[in-house]
């Protein structure tokens, strides 16, 4: 479960960040999170959720947005969405392959997950880490 590990990156990278504002409550942390991280955001909430108590960000709320995969290929010079194995049992799951020739792709968007903002009492901060 990386989950857990991102979830212990997130928290100590904004408690580092708003230890630089004393005084400073974190209200929210925004995230933009790539389809290609496969990350589950609910297990991400669970995970940061259990770790934040008994810290400066027990009171912090945790916002997830998806960031969909974009795949370029150096065969035929397609870039766009990805191409997506669908199995009726799971949700579809973006891959790095080209849909339009099929062979192999790489990703320019939708491998990251990043924090994209903190708000701290009423301020703030846009791409702060």
């Amino acid at each position: 479960m990386h989950e857990f590990s991102i979830a212990t990156q997130i928290l100590e990278s904004v408690l580092e960040f708003a230890g630089a504002h004393p005084g400073a409550e974190v209200a929210a942390i925004r995230l933009a999170i790539g389809e290609l991280m496969c990350v589950e955001h609910e297990q991400l909430r669970f995970c940061f959720d259990s770790i934040k108590g008994g810290t400066a960000l027990e009171n912090t709320s945790l916002e997830m947005a998806a960031v969909r995969a974009v795949v370029e290929c150096p065969h035929c010079r397609y870039q766009g969405a990805a191409k997506y194995w669908e199995d009726a049992q799971a949700a579809p799951v973006p891959t790095l392959q080209c849909p339009r020739c099929g062979k192999a792709a790489a990703a320019i968007e939708g491998e990251d997950c990043a924090i994209k903002s903190i708000q701290l009492s009423g301020l703030h901060y846009e791409n702060a880490i």
